[in-house]
C-alpha cells in the first residue's frame, strides 16, 4: 500500500509523519487511563510515604504494555478500522505504516514493559500485566465480531491496571485492589456504551457486534448504561466502608456518582448520539475526579 498524500492528511512534513503514526499506534488517551489508574493502584496500596521511583518505574512498564497493545489492536482489527469513519484514518488504513511495522512495534512494547514490571517490581505485577494485554488481544477483541456481550468481557481487562500499580507497591492483591477493579469495571459500561452509541453504524459496518447495533431502540443500551451507573454509586463508597479512606470521600463519591447517574437519566431520555457525547465527556470527567477525590482522602 503507498503512503498516501502528505497535504491530503493535513501533516506538515514526512518528517513527523511517520513518528506521529508510531505515536497514535499507541492510543494516548487510552494509556493516559492506564497511567492513571494504575497510579492509584501503586498510591492506594503504599502503606507508608510513596516511594516516588518506585511508583514512576511501575507507571512506566505498565505504560509500555499499554502502549503495545493498542498498537497490537490496530494491527489485528486495521481491516476493520479501515471500513468505519471514525478510523479510516488511523496509520494503517492510510498506509502511513505497514502491518508488519505495526506488529513489531507492539510485541516490542508489550514484552519490554512486561519485562520491566518483573525486573524492577515484581513478578505479580509482571504476570497482571501480561494478564490484561493477553485477555485484551486474545478475549476480548476477536469476540467483538460475535457478541454483545464482549464489552463485559473487555471490561475485565480494562479495570485490571490498578492490580498492577497495587501488586507492584505491595507484592499481594488484597480486598482494596479489589474494589478498585469493580469501580473501574462498572464506570466502564457508561462510557463505552456512550461511545458504541454514537458509533453505532460505524460498528455495524464493520461487523462488530456491539449491544447498539442490534438494540436499535437504545432501550436496552441505556437501560444498561443507568444500571451500570446505578451500581456504581454503591461500589465507589466501599472505600470508606472497608477503611480505605475517609468521610470526605465518601460525601464526594456520593455526589459525583449521583451527577453521574443525572447524566445518564438525560441521555437516555432523547438517545441522541449528540446527548451520548456528552454523557461520554462526562464519565471522561467522572473517574479521574473520583480516584483524585481517593488518593487525597486516603486513611
Amino acid at each position: 500500500m503507498s503512503t498516501p498524500n502528505i497535504r491530503a492528511i493535513g501533516t506538515p512534513s514526512a518528517t513527523l509523519l511517520r513518528p506521529r503514526a508510531y505515536y497514535a499506534l499507541t492510543k494516548p488517551d487510552v494509556t493516559f487511563l492506564v497511567i492513571l489508574t494504575t497510579l492509584a493502584g501503586f498510591y492506594m496500596a503504599s502503606p507508608g510515604p510513596v516511594d516516588w521511583m518506585h511508583l514512576l518505574t511501575t507507571v512506566f512498564g505498565a505504560s509500555l504494555v499499554a502502549a503495545g497493545t493498542a498498537s497490537l489492536n490496530h494491527y489485528i482489527e486495521r481491516r476493520e478500522d479501515a471500513l468505519m469513519r471514525r478510523t479510516a484514518r488511523r496509520p494503517l488504513p492510510q498506509g502511513i505504516l505497514q502491518p508488519i511495522e505495526a506488529l513489531l512495534f507492539g510485541t516490542l512494547l508489550a514484552v519490554a514493559g512486561v519485562a520491566w514490571l518483573a525486573w524492577k517490581t515484581n513478578p505479580l505485577a509482571a504476570l497482571v500485566a501480561f494478564v490484561t494485554c493477553a485477555s485484551y488481544l486474545g478475549i476480548y477483541t476477536p469476540l467483538k465480531k460475535h457478541t454483545v456481550m464482549a464489552t463485559a468481557i473487555g471490561a475485565v481487562p480494562g479495570a485490571l491496571p490498578p492490580l498492577i500499580g497495587w501488586a507492584a507497591a505491595r507484592g499481594s492483591l488484597g480486598p482494596g485492589a479489589w474494589i478498585l477493579f469493580a469501580i473501574l469495571f462498572f464506570w466502564q459500561f457508561p462510557h463505552f456504551m456512550a461511545i458504541a452509541w454514537m458509533y453505532r453504524e460505524d460498528y455495524a459496518r464493520a461487523g462488530i457486534r456491539m449491544l447498539p447495533v442490534v438494540d436499535h431502540s437504545g432501550r436496552s443500551t441505556f437501560g444498561q448504561i443507568l444500571l451500570t451507573a446505578v451500581v456504581l454509586i454503591p461500589v465507589s463508597l466501599l472505600p470508606t466502608i472497608t477503611g480505605m479512606a475517609g468521610l470526605p470521600y465518601f460525601f464526594g463519591a456520593l455526589l459525583i456518582g449521583m451527577a453521574l447517574v443525572q447524566a445518564c437519566v438525560w441521555a437516555s431520555r432523547s438517545k441522541t448520539n449528540l446527548r451520548a457525547k456528552w454523557l461520554m465527556h462526562a464519565t471522561v470527567i467522572h473517574i479521574p475526579l473520583l480516584l483524585g477525590l481517593l488518593m487525597l482522602n486516603k486513611l
